[in-house]
C-alpha cells in the first residue's frame, strides 16, 4: 500500500471539470501547514515547475484500466488509458508543466495548471533542461486535435 500526503492544495477560479482553455488559469498553490517554509527555497530561481497532482473529483466507477476512445470521441481511436492523459486513470495522478509567476512566502502562483480548484498537490519539482527529452518527441496525430484548445 502507498500512502501519500498532498503537500499542498491549489486554488483557481476553475470549479468545473473541463478539457480546454487552461493555458490562461492562474492558480494559488499554498504549502501544507506540515511542511517549513525552507521547502520552498530557491523555487524563485526557476521559470518552469512540473506539478504532481489528485485528480479528486473523478468518479471512481469511470476509472479505465484498458483501452477506450480519447474524450470519448469514438472518431478517434481506442487506445490505452496509459497512451492518453485522461483524468479517469486508475491512480487518478496528474502531471503538468506550469510558468512560475510569483512566491509569496508559502504561496506559488503559477499559470497552466490543469486542475479545478481545491485539488490536493502530491509533489512540485522545478524544471531543469537537462531533464527534458532529448531529439525529436514523436506522437500520433490525433493527440494534436484533442490538444488544440486545451491550452487556449
Amino acid at each position: 500500500m502507498i500512502i501519500l500526503n498532498p503537500i499542498a492544495i491549489a486554488y483557481n477560479e476553475r470549479l468545473e471539470i473541463e478539457d480546454d482553455n487552461w493555458g490562461d488559469v492562474i492558480s494559488k498553490i499554498i504549502l501544507d501547514q506540515s511542511l517549513p517554509d525552507e521547502a520552498l527555497y530557491g523555487i524563485n530561481s526557476f521559470s518552469h515547475l512540473e506539478i504532481v497532482y489528485y485528480f479528486h473529483k473523478v468518479d471512481k466507477e469511470k476509472i479505465v484500466i484498458g483501452a477506450r476512445h480519447p474524450r470519448n470521441d469514438q472518431t478517434l481511436p481506442q487506445v490505452g488509458i496509459f497512451s492518453q492523459r485522461g483524468k479517469n486513470r486508475p491512480n487518478q495522478l496528474g502531471l503538468t508543466t506550469v510558468r512560475l509567476v510569483k512566491t509569496a512566502g508559502r504561496e506559488l502562483v503559477v499559470q497552466g495548471l490543469d486542475c479545478i480548484n481545491e485539488t490536493s498537490i502530491l509533489d512540485i519539482k522545478p524544471v531543469m533542461k537537462e531533464f527534458l527529452p532529448k531529439g525529436p518527441i514523436k506522437q500520433p496525430d490525433w493527440t494534436s486535435e484533442i490538444m488544440r484548445n486545451y491550452w487556449g
